[in-house]
């Protein structure tokens, strides 16, 4: 999965033959089927691991509420993951804007929106923001304008800046 994640993100989906994902990875072909049925199958656990890992940041103490704590440790790891796992955003990116492998992934990704929309509209009713609703899709926008920046300009994105206004914005008030 490292080896098709690496591929994937490097040469793009469409671009990446099994072929090539079981001699990178020192693997057979036969072997590589034995676990996954096709490279759509691998590209789906590749990036439904990587996504249940960001359900996971949401709500630590799974009481259905967040409170100013855990959305500041909600933005420090999501912001810790994108740097750590640069290449599976760039490939989750990706993916994104191709509608045939978007599919693959679509139901996953409403599956990690639903809840998290849900959540952040309840935290900027009680943090007193103006229009919570308005304010959920313009901290989602943020969030994502920060991803594909970073991912596209690693070396002179300001991420560590970046976060610190973040956390001042939406967690300090």
């Amino acid at each position: 999965m490292d080896t098709a994640l690496e591929l994937f993100a490097g040469n793009g989906f469409e671009n990446t033959t099994i072929s090539q994902i079981a001699r990178t990875a020192g693997i057979s072909k036969g072997l590589l089927y034995n676990y996954f049925e096709s490279k759509e199958a691998l590209l789906e656990a590749i990036l439904n691991k990587g996504i249940d890992e960001m359900l996971e940041l949401f709500d630590p103490n799974n009481d259905g509420k967040l409170d100013s704590n855990e959305m500041e440790i909600f933005i420090r790891e999501t912001f810790r993951i994108l740097k750590e796992k640069r290449e599976f955003w760039k490939l989750y990116w990706a993916v994104s804007f191709q509608p045939s492998a978007f599919k693959l992934i679509q139901k996953k990704s409403a599956e990690l929106n639903g809840p998290l929309i849900k959540k952040m509209n309840d935290y900027f009713k009680v943090s007193r923001f103006t229009n919570p609703k308005v304010e959920t899709y313009i901290f989602g926008a943020i969030l994502d304008g920060i991803a594909l920046n970073f991912i596209m300009t690693p070396e002179t994105y300001p991420i560590d800046k970046v976060l610190q206004e973040l956390i001042d914005r939406y967690c300090k008030r």
